[in-house]
């Protein structure tokens, strides 16, 4: 089950990393620093703490974070072989948890077989 999480987190902070070059490199950098500076969170944090990553994307870039959650969304869900689909009132982390519930599913019907 380790290898799966560790797998999940690696996957989800490509995404990240992928999502957030529509700001550039220098931007992206800035902004991995403004949330340590604001929210004590690392980089490598982001994958245990996304509720935060949220909000440090929401006071950055305010309506624009919704736009980098989307890409990061679309891209771990290609990523992971799953279909993206936007759902209303759904928030950047409830699709991670749904992603990280599918998983458990998908695992625990392979682990059943």
């Amino acid at each position: 089950m380790k290898g799966r999480k560790e797998h999940f987190e690696r996957v989800f902070m490509e995404a990240v990393d992928e999502g957030l070059k529509v700001i550039g490199e220098s931007g992206k950098q800035m902004f991995f620093f403004n949330l340590e500076r604001t929210y004590s969170i690392k980089k490598q944090d982001i994958p245990r703490k996304p509720e935060i990553f949220a909000k440090g994307l929401e006071k950055i870039f305010g309506a624009g974070a919704s736009v980098i959650e989307k890409l990061i969304l679309e891209t771990l869900y290609s990523r992971l072989g799953l279909k993206y689909e936007e759902k209303e009132h759904y928030t950047f982390v409830d699709y991670l948890k749904e992603i990280q519930e599918k998983q458990q599913t998908s695992f625990s019907s392979f682990s059943k077989s």
